[in-house]
C-alpha cells in the first residue's frame, strides 16, 4: 500500500502548485454553480488537491483559491437567480431538478433566510439551488454574501485541512512503518465518515425546521 500512496502523493505534488491551486478553486467554483454542481465533485478535487499541499504558505494558498472559488460559484448562482428568477425554474434543465427541490429551497429560504443560505454549503442538491432561490427573493446580496462566506470558510478549512493532516501523518510517520498507508486512508475514511452522517443531519434539520415553519403558518391561520 505504501508504494502505491507514494506514488499518488508524487503525482499529485509534482502538478504546479500555482495550477493545482486553480484547478481546485475552479472545481469548487462550478460545483457551488447551477446545474453543473448537481454533477460536479469539487469536495473530491479539493480533497485530493491538499494533498499535495508542500508547506503552511501554500496552504493558505489553496484555501484562498478555494475559498474564492467558493464565493464566486456561490454569487454566480444569486445573480442568475436575481436576473432571470422564475425563468431558470421553468427552462428545460429547471424542471430536470425536479419541482420537489425547487419548493424545498424555496420553503428553506422563506423560512430560516441567511441562515438557510449557510446549511444549504453542506446540503446535496439544495447547495446549488438556494442561492438562485436566494437572489430570485429580496434577500440583500450582502446578507447572502455574509452567510455564505462563513459557511464557505468552515466547509474549505475542513476539506483542506484534512488532506493536508493526513498527508502529513503519512510522511512524518506512516512512511516509515510497513502498513503506514493505513493511517493515511483511515484519516481520509473517517473524515468522509462524518461527513456523510454530518449531511444527513443537516438535511433531517433542514427538512425539520421547514415543517416547524409550515406548522406555525398553519396554526397562525387558524387562529
Amino acid at each position: 500500500m505504501n508504494d502505491i500512496l507514494d506514488w499518488l502523493l508524487t503525482t499529485v505534488q509534482s502538478v504546479d502548485p500555482a495550477l493545482r491551486n486553480i484547478l481546485a478553486g475552479l472545481a469548487i467554483m462550478l460545483e457551488t454553480s447551477l446545474f453543473v454542481g448537481l454533477v460536479m465533485p469539487g469536495d473530491t478535487v479539493v480533497l485530493v488537491a491538499s494533498t499535495g499541499v508542500a508547506d503552511i504558505g501554500d496552504f493558505f494558498w489553496l484555501l484562498g483559491c478555494v475559498l474564492l472559488g467558493s464565493l464566486l460559484g456561490e454569487s454566480f448562482g444569486f445573480w442568475i437567480g436575481r436576473l432571470f428568477g422564475e425563468r431558470i425554474r421553468a427552462s428545460k434543465l429547471g424542471q430536470k431538478i425536479g419541482e420537489k427541490n425547487w419548493r424545498m429551497a424555496d420553503a428553506f429560504i422563506e423560512s430560516r433566510g441567511g441562515l438557510a443560505v449557510a446549511i444549504s454549503r453542506f446540503l446535496p442538491v439544495l447547495h446549488s439551488l438556494v442561492p438562485v432561490v436566494a437572489g430570485a427573493t429580496k434577500m440583500r446580496y450582502r446578507i447572502f454574501i455574509r452567510w455564505t462566506l462563513a459557511a464557505c470558510a468552515v466547509w474549505a478549512s475542513a476539506y483542506v485541512g484534512v488532506g493536508y493532516l493526513a498527508k502529513s501523518s503519512y510522511e512524518q510517520i506512516g512512511s516509515s512503518l510497513k502498513f503506514g498507508g493505513l493511517i493515511f486512508v483511515a484519516i481520509i475514511l473517517v473524515f468522509v465518515t462524518i461527513v456523510h452522517f454530518a449531511k444527513k443531519r443537516l438535511e433531517k434539520a433542514a427538512v425539520k425546521m421547514v415543517e416547524e415553519d409550515k406548522a406555525a403558518q398553519f396554526k397562525g391561520l387558524e387562529g
